[in-house]
């Protein structure tokens, strides 16, 4: 899909030969972020998983100002952290390290790999924005995921045949594929190169918002007054941001 938008607003797609291991590089941090995020599923709470993954806007303040010199006002950093909290309330976060998941093993372990998550989510937003004069979005976007998919591929091979699909199943999967990460993560990755990264990544965290929108309407799923404060606490803190 993205290859296809490429050659339809006739962007050059090759990369020059000395830069494929940096792209190498980028692609399995892309890789490693979904890894981990899928992995933190199996160990813990989706409402803890959820929690730490979007902690990511305070890690992309703290990896702007080191590798792009793109530092922010104190009055901002208290907003991100504000509505880093109104994220955590929202899914209810309680971070109960003694408990375990349903599958016997410690939620500290999928904590862990929800925020190694989140720290891959980070380093791939300043990784977007740094690449932004130099790469066009849809050359760009290509070769990080296409190199991203070669990482993952052994262990999609590893597993590919222990579970029968149906296919409503695979047809799923194609359109996890083609929406949230061809069109969803393009147009993240198109925002990187307009705003800061703490921005486009913050307002990225309202996919949790959006989500529990989409639940009433859709799941006729109302949501607790804990969720409700959770939602305004984050909108006042992105609004404190970015006004």
């Amino acid at each position: 899909m993205v290859i296809l938008l490429g050659l339809l607003t006739r962007q050059p797609m090759r990369i020059r030969s000395q830069e494929f291991p940096r792209f190498l590089l980028y692609g399995l941090v892309t890789a490693l972020h979904f890894v981990f995020y899928v992995a933190s599923l199996n160990y813990t709470t989706t409402a803890h998983s959820l929690a730490l993954v979007y902690t990511s806007p305070l890690l992309v303040t703290i990896l702007s100002a080191l590798f792009l010199r793109e530092s922010m006002a104190t009055r901002k950093l208290l907003g991100i952290l504000v509505a880093v909290i109104g994220i955590a309330i929202m899914v209810g976060f309680e971070p109960h390290y003694t408990a375990c998941s349903l599958t016997g093993q410690c939620m500290f372990l999928g904590d862990g790999f929800a925020l190694l998550s989140a720290l891959c989510y980070a380093i791939y937003s300043v990784i977007g924005r740094s690449e932004r004069d130099r790469h066009p979005l849809f050359r760009y976007t290509t070769h990080v995921y296409r190199l991203a998919a070669l990482w993952l591929l052994p262990l999609a091979c590893l597993n590919a045949f222990r579970h029968p699909y149906t296919l409503s199943a695979m047809g799923a999967v194609a359109a996890l594929g083609i929406f949230p990460l061809g069109l969803g993560h393009t147009l993240y990755n198109a925002a990187l190169r307009k705003v800061h990264a703490t921005y486009a990544n913050l307002i990225a965290t309202q996919e949790v918002t959006i989500g529990i929108v989409l639940g009433i309407v859709f799941l006729h799923d109302i949501p607790s007054w804990t969720t409700v404060i959770g939602v305004l606490v984050t909108l006042g803190g992105i609004t404190s941001v970015l006004l």
